[in-house]
């Protein structure tokens, strides 16, 4: 047996971990943001494009980032910048800033693997979120 384990695993063990994070924290309203919000995320990304959904999500965040909007951003942030290395995470970078500051500076190329990258990454949060966090269908 292989220890090798894939990018596909990795996505889900990152996700895992940040539906359990958000699940500990006990704030249900919180809880149920991200979930709601994770699974509109793909669908804004398809639409609008990469930058444009990560700016609303911004723009709907609180300014602490702890609310589902700015925590499913850091998530995001987290699993592009620092797991992937898709681009580089500006020193003193706000957390729920720091992908769509990527996003703006970096070129097509980035652009175009940071959104094929967010989608596959979403559909293992968006799964893990709706067992975990009730999250509601995600196919409704």
């Amino acid at each position: 047996m292989s220890d090798h384990i894939t990018l596909d695993q990795l996505r889900a063990r990152h996700s895992w971990e940040v539906i359990e994070r958000v699940r500990r924290a006990k704030k249900d309203s919180v809880a149920a943001d991200f979930a709601r919000q994770a699974k509109r995320l793909p669908i804004r990304i398809r639409t609008a494009g990469l930058g444009q959904a990560l700016a609303f999500l911004y723009g709907k965040s609180d300014s602490s980032g702890k609310d589902g909007k700015g925590q499913l951003l850091c998530s995001l942030a987290d699993w592009l910048l620092q797991q992937r290395s898709l681009a580089p995470w500006r020193k003193g970078s706000i957390c729920r800033n720091a992908v769509i500051h990527a996003v703006m500076d970096g070129n097509a190329d980035l652009l175009r693997r940071c959104t094929e990258e967010s989608l596959l990454y979403l559909q293992w949060l968006t799964r893990f979120a709706e067992a975990e966090l009730g999250g509601g269908d995600i196919d409704e």
